[in-house]
């Protein structure tokens, strides 16, 4: 007779603290087994790269150094997820799998509704835990906040691993020899912030000791951002820590933070967080196609030429290309940034959003599907009921880098020049160029295109469409859909119950 055993599946989950699934498959009789599958159609998207995969390794090792001390480990393997459940469905009876809810892209969703029906056949029951608040199934967001504030203020559900039966460490590893094993190790210098729950709490105490003082403040700033805010968006993303850990700790620490309203900002920003993710998990079509229908006619001939120079941080535009070449080598910059970034791609080279997506996905270490489609769809300007947002490069730059203390950092060609001309390279004199040994279109690039020519392109159409009578009524569905009744506020001006 086959031995009978639980699996708690992990994915975006990568934690032990505040883990449900894993609570109540310990809080059984039945022997459970911690998996967690690289899987090929993942390995292979291009909306994954390297540096997401060494981040979830980083956070592997992390959970596997806490549990050793329980005498188990986690079984880490490559396959198919279901070939992996067959494989070990014919060495088990499998009595549950437990996992969170997955808000993933198309693929995983497939994926899924192909698990079901295997587990449907052999009779093993699935159970899917709410994942940060997340409801599945939703036909509109009435008493959505309410749900949202009421999960987060709900008890721990912290594993209780006394007295619980787990697979031994021996025996995980004679269970991993029947699949293919998967290198944990990966590269040591990147700039890339290191996976892992513990990596993740010395980042947030930090926060919440010092740099949380200045969040309002540098939120903005393209280089003093990344020292005043949580830079917790990857291990939420990968569920090192959950969301409502976060909150709760964070609102814990309101009588030692000065100035609230910091407070105040980062707890609303939690929520915007889940508000996002429920907007895929309601339409996920929006992964190829603008969620409003009037805009999904909008012409926009790819151009792979401009794409690439975009991509490479070379548009002739320093804000832009100081921002891509930050993120491409660390992973990350702030929300400033990435909007407008996005928002030069769609509106000043007038590219289809839906040939940034892989790119940008690849570049964010933090990348959730959730929140990366309605995002490119906002800056885009096709949601039908957000402002159209065009970020103008020059302005952001003039604004939030005055000294060009960012641009000289990632732009070691314009480095030496005069500050204005850092900014605005294409407004030097000729015989300044000679002077600082510069030639425009040789050492830099020459701007891509007219910035003002372009911006005024894409609001006359992006506008027009807007003021359509049917476009009209389509906003009216999406803000039905997808719009919380009422003024969107935190109770008690940013308390959470902890």
């Amino acid at each position: 007779m086959k031995q009978e055993v639980n699996i708690v599946w992990l994915k975006r989950d990568l934690r032990l603290l505040d883990h449900e699934p894993l609570m109540l498959a310990l809080n059984s009789e039945v022997p459970t087994l911690l998996l967690y599958i690289f899987e090929p159609m993942l390995l292979n998207d291009a909306h994954y790269s390297e540096r997401h995969f060494d981040f979830i390794k980083q956070s592997l090792v992390n959970m596997n150094e806490k549990l050793i001390a329980v005498g188990t480990q986690l079984l880490i393997i490559e396959s198919d997820a279901l070939h992996a459940f067959k494989t070990l469905n014919s060495r088990f009876d499998i009595k549950n799998v437990f996992s969170y809810q997955e808000t993933g892209l198309l693929l995983t969703f497939k994926r899924d509704i192909q698990l079901k029906e295997y587990f449907k056949t052999q009779k093993i029951h699935w159970s899917e835990s709410v994942s940060n608040g997340v409801v599945r199934g939703l036909k509109n967001r009435t008493n959505w906040k309410e749900h949202w504030i009421a999960f987060i203020n709900k008890d721990f559900d912290h594993p209780n691993f006394d007295n619980s039966t787990l697979f031994s460490v021996s025996r995980v590893k004679q269970i991993e020899s029947s699949f293919k094993s998967v290198d944990l190790g990966t590269e040591k210098t990147t700039l890339f912030q290191k996976g892992g729950t513990t990596t993740a709490l010395k980042y947030f105490e930090g926060f919440l000791e010092e740099r949380i003082n200045g969040y309002n403040t540098h939120y903005s700033k393209p280089l003093t951002s990344r020292n005043y805010s949580s830079r917790l968006s990857p291990y939420l993303a990968w569920g090192n820590l959950s969301i409502r850990m976060v909150a709760q700790k964070a609102a814990s620490f309101k009588s030692q933070i000065k100035n609230k309203r910091n407070l105040n900002s980062f707890l609303s920003r939690l929520r915007w967080q889940a508000h996002f993710i429920e907007k895929f998990e309601m339409e996920y079509q929006m992964e190829y196609r603008n969620v409003h229908a009037a805009f999904r006619t909008l012409d926009k001939p790819s151009n792979l030429e401009i794409q690439q120079a975009w991509k490479e941080g070379k548009t002739g535009y320093p804000m832009v290309d100081a921002g891509m070449r930050c993120l491409v080598t660390t992973g990350f910059v702030n929300f400033r940034i990435r909007a407008m970034l996005v928002s030069f791609f769609t509106h000043h080279l007038w590219q289809p959003w839906q040939d940034a997506s892989e790119h940008m996905a690849q570049q964010f270490l933090d990348f959730e599907p959730g929140i990366h489609y309605p995002q490119l769809q906002m800056q885009a300007g096709v949601t039908g009921i957000n402002t159209v947002r065009i970020y103008s490069p020059v302005r952001n730059s003039l604004d939030h880098d005055p000294d060009a203390v960012f641009l000289k950092k990632w732009l070691p060609e314009l480095a030496h020049l005069p500050v204005p001309y850092i900014h605005e390279p294409w407004k030097m004199p000729a015989m300044e160029a000679v002077f600082q040994n510069f030639e425009l279109g040789k050492d830099y690039p020459l701007p891509i295109v007219d910035a003002a020519l372009a911006r005024k392109h894409a609001q006359d159409i992006l506008y027009g469409i807007k003021k359509d009578a049917k476009s009209k009524a389509e906003s009216r569905r999406i803000v039905s859909k997808h719009t919380n009744p009422g003024r969107e506020i935190w109770p008690g001006g940013g308390e959470i119950r902890s």
